[in-house]
């Protein structure tokens, strides 16, 4: 019964980080379609990069306290990338910068959001699998 709750947990963050996710994309297509300024675009998306950040490094560290060393892995790479951007001081969006690198953010984002449907989606199989091995 433990294993459904760690699941349920990583389902939340989940759907959190997506959440995070497709507001920064509103955000970015919305300044492509000119419906708001460059400032505010990049001020509201800034504000959101450091929670993503954090959120998505303690489901890391609840996968490894929690014995699930299988999807901590597949955390790696996205934590990777995301230390790698701070490092090179490339996380936050540059105001001057913003509609020239809008195709990059948008693609950055979108490959972000696609590889946490896939961790998603296997938060949901093995919850599933739990619910259904705690019936038995």
């Amino acid at each position: 019964m433990g294993d459904l709750y760690v699941w349920l947990v990583s389902f939340f963050f989940l759907i959190a980080l997506l959440i995070v996710l497709i507001y920064q994309l509103m955000c970015l297509a919305d300044l492509e379609f000119d419906y708001i300024n460059p400032y505010d675009s990049a001020s509201r998306i800034n504000k959101v990069i450091f929670p993503e950040f954090i959120s998505m490094g303690v489901l890391c560290l609840f996968y490894l306290l929690t014995g699930h060393w299988g999807m901590s892995i597949l955390c790696g790479p996205y934590i990777y990338y995301n230390v790698r951007m701070y490092l090179r001081r490339q996380h936050l969006i540059d105001v001057t910068e913003i509609f020239n690198m809008l195709n990059w953010e948008k693609k950055q984002r979108l490959f972000k959001l696609a590889y946490l449907v896939f961790l998603l989606f296997l938060s949901v199989f093995w919850m599933i699998y739990y619910a259904l091995e705690d019936d038995e």
